[in-house]
């Protein structure tokens, strides 16, 4: 696979506008992609971990770290993913890390990586992936958690060939581990508007936004990304509780991308691109009329990634909540709150 890998070819003189405005040059670095997941097997988790008891203490953490940027062409400029990050770190019982060990192995023979004499590193063109197997993984061992004895820890991280993660990013999942388990927000009894001239009477409001907007504009909803890095076992819309990927005898991430890196990369990639494709919808062009009125003030507040508020010419409040959150009207005259539906 080659670095840069070509996200959007020839880009239009208004999507290159669009880069330099909103992605290149931006109030926060747009060409930073990033998420982690901590998946534990507890008490607390046992609905979708199978927790059962105290020799249940398995593990998995994903964190990617993604830059994007702008490749020239003989033609016009491409958007290219420049720097590839990706780790996956299991625990479980011993004799399950032996059979994961043993499957990323033969999936990196099949994926055509080779095996640089005298290390744990394997290439592959402008890829690279280093395994390491630990009896105490040395992060447990400086927070001093206590794992079952019989367990052990195997470290996957694949990078492009050029980037070294600074130690910070390599910190950031296990910051995330170390916070403890995120507590879901829960939904109230909100009143449902079916007539919106009721906003009229708390004029004038401000707007927080959720996904709503943009999955209306084409990108896809963030249970995606769980789909693309095997998080659960959810696939699609269906609405069960969707268990944990936990065992790393039935997580097939590693060996979709090292068997098969570019195919793969395009999923990793997707969000990526349907934000920068994405155009305003309606919606943000309704809430731009409202601003335009004087009906709406100040920022919109969003944690969408998408800058859609932005390019429709409203200024952005980003912030990244604790918990889900759904888009709802926040009435600034007498602080009522009137929810749409569930984004």
């Amino acid at each position: 696979m080659e670095i840069p890998y070509i996200v959007i070819d020839q880009l239009t003189p208004s999507q290159q506008q669009v880069w330099n405005t909103y992605f290149g040059d931006a109030d926060r670095p747009r060409y930073i992609e990033e998420g982690i997941w901590r998946r534990t097997q507890e008490e607390a988790t046992a609905g979708q971990s199978g927790w059962s008891g105290g020799d249940d203490a398995r593990r998995r953490l994903i964190h990617y770290h993604y830059r994007y940027g702008l490749v020239p062409t003989t033609a016009a400029p491409a958007i290219g993913l420049t720097d590839l990050y990706l780790y996956h770190s299991v625990t479980a019982p011993a004799g399950e890390i032996t059979t994961h060990e043993d499957a990323v192995r033969a999936a990196l023979a099949v994926g055509g990586w080779k095996h640089t004499p005298g290390g744990a590193l394997w290439m592959r063109r402008d890829l690279k992936c280093k395994v390491t197997a630990y009896a105490l993984h040395p992060q447990d061992s400086v927070a001093r958690r206590k794992l079952p004895h019989n367990y052990r820890s195997l470290d996957v991280q694949i990078t492009s060939a050029q980037y070294a993660p600074p130690p910070a990013v390599r910190q950031r999942p296990w910051d995330v581990l170390a916070s403890g388990i995120r507590v879901k927000g829960q939904r109230g009894t909100p009143t449902l508007v079916p007539d919106l001239s009721v906003l009229a009477d708390h004029l004038p409001f401000q707007v927080e936004i959720g996904c709503g907007t943009s999955v209306e504009a084409g990108i896809p909803p963030l249970h995606r990304l769980h789909e693309i890095y095997r998080v659960t076992d959810r696939q699609g819309d269906d609405p069960r509780e969707h268990r944990f990927t936990l065992s790393p005898t039935s997580d097939p991430l590693l060996h979709e991308v090292l068997t098969e890196p570019e195919e793969k990369t395009a999923e990793f990639t997707e969000m990526f691109k349907a934000c920068f494709l994405a155009e305003p919808t309606p919606a943000m062009c309704a809430l731009k009329e409202l601003h335009d009125a004087g009906n709406l003030v100040g920022p919109v507040i969003t944690n969408n990634f998408d800058v859609l508020a932005a390019r429709t010419s409203l200024e952005e409040c980003f912030e990244r909540p604790r918990s889900p959150c759904t888009a709802r009207w926040v009435a600034t005259a007498h602080r009522n709150t009137l929810p749409t539906s569930p984004a």
